[in-house]
């Protein structure tokens, strides 16, 4: 029903496709840093290890690894320990990258992972400080979603 000047809007974004084989060498080589950053995932209760890198326009790389805690939400995804960390050592270098894989159990995961609703803010936020866009390759283990951080998260608070 569509009543007093109500009209329904819709969303849509793009993003590319790869199926892993296909990876250009840089992703090739992106993928090999994020899935060693995953490692350093603190998953004692999940058993999901998410790894995060961060390139940033200097060259700089960044890592993330998801830290759990008994005491949920306490912990912190692989994404905003990545994100922090580069904003906090490398303040005013932009952001040029942000990598996600993930791990369950021993596993890499068959689809990509997308960043929570928490990421997604924060990285709006991020490109809110840094005045530009930026780019996020989710890594499967089948195939490989790159999508710009701002489509991620239509309606973010202060865009």
């Amino acid at each position: 029903m569509k009543e007093n000047g109500y009209r329904e809007q819709k969303y849509s974004m793009t993003y590319g496709e790869y199926e892993t084989e296909c990876l250009p060498e840089d992703y090739r080589r992106l993928r090999e840093v994020v899935m060693e950053a995953a490692h350093g995932a603190y998953r004692e209760y999940s058993g999901f290890a998410v790894g995060a890198v961060v390139v940033l326009e200097n060259g700089e790389i960044v890592r993330g690894a998801n830290q759990e805690n008994v005491a949920y939400p306490s912990g912190m995804c692989a994404e905003r320990v990545a994100l922090f960390y580069a904003g906090a050592t490398y303040p005013g270098v932009a952001v040029k990258t942000l990598a996600i894989i993930a791990r369950n159990g021993e596993e890499w995961v068959k689809d990509p992972v997308t960043p929570c609703g928490a990421c997604r803010q924060v990285m709006a936020e991020v490109i809110k400080r840094q005045g530009k866009d930026f780019e996020v390759v989710m890594f499967g283990e089948e195939r490989v979603w790159v999508a710009r951080a701002k489509d991620l998260l239509p309606l973010a608070f202060e865009f």
